[in-house]
């Protein structure tokens, strides 16, 4: 059950400022949680989804500017990328076996899941955001749409791409890690959102990344991140491009590591006080 259901009270919700135009009002929806498949809360405002986090104390009460949530319950949204609470459901939609690509589907298809109405609000968003990780056939006026691992793995890429290149900015210490524990330290943070088959043994598998072994490590907390409220979008042939370029600029040469500071301070510190410095 859902936490707003057979709730009749005010809530404090804080979230990002809405766009300026179009209708400012905002959408609860209940959905699948795309690793753990448990039903989870998002807030759809001008065809943005936002993932519902419910932080409670054990007592006191939370004050923001001039309201007081007396129970110390404190609800905030944070952007998430569509692709990520679509995936599981496009997976399933195909009926994959072995090596056949699987079915394709119409959209209306696949967004139909049995106890979760909310889909049906994603119909325009699905329509947008899943034609960079799927192949398309349209007859007459109908699309029908069918995964496709390749391009799952190279949208799945940027996202770690991006995240290289943003969590290094967070905290000085943090920016001396060397590069390849950058890299499971972003392949961490998406896989908080990624069911561990197919997708993340595969991008692991792609990036040639032990991720058991990168998690052993004792001192290293992931906390969930969310990138830019709105982050630039995936292109694939541009991606191919700039990789390609890369690998010719770099002749076979390797990275020069950075430094390892051995006094750094674990991720979560570093997330704490680069939040607090914003603020």
């Amino acid at each position: 059950m859902a936490w707003w259901e057979g709730v009749d009270e005010t809530r404090l919700l804080i979230a990002p400022e809405p766009s300026a135009t179009g209708n400012c009002v905002g959408q609860l929806l209940s959905l699948r949680h795309p690793k753990s498949g448990n039903k989870t809360c998002y807030l759809l405002i001008n065809e943005a989804l936002q993932e519902i986090h419910w932080f409670k104390q054990s007592y006191g009460s939370w004050f923001v500017g001039d309201y007081v949530c007396e129970d110390g319950c404190l609800y905030t949204a944070t952007p998430v990328d569509p692709v990520f609470i679509l995936l599981p459901i496009f997976e399933e939609a195909r009926m994959k076996k072995g090596d056949d690509p699987g079915k394709f589907r119409q959209l209306e298809e696949i967004i139909f899941i049995n106890g979760y109405p909310g889909y049906q609000y994603l119909f325009s968003i699905a329509e947008k955001s899943m034609q960079v990780v799927c192949d398309i056939k349209e007859i007459g006026s109908t699309k029908f749409f069918r995964l496709n691992d390749s391009k799952v793995l190279a949208w799945l890429n940027y996202k770690v791409n991006q995240l290289k290149r943003t969590l290094p900015t967070l905290d000085k210490n943090y920016a001396a890690r060397v590069e390849k524990d950058t890299l499971a330290d972003a392949v961490l943070v998406l896989g908080d959102y990624l069911k561990d088959e197919p997708w993340l043994k595969l991008l692991c598998s792609y990036l040639k990344l032990d991720l058991e072994a990168a998690t052993k490590a004792p001192d290293i907390e992931i906390l969930p991140t969310t990138m830019e409220n709105n982050p630039a979008s995936f292109d694939p042939v541009k991606e191919k491009s700039e990789s390609d370029k890369k690998t010719t600029r770099s002749g076979g040469r390797q990275t020069k590591k950075a430094k390892v500071e051995t006094d750094s301070r674990n991720i979560k510190e570093m997330f704490s006080r680069a939040t607090r410095r914003k603020g």
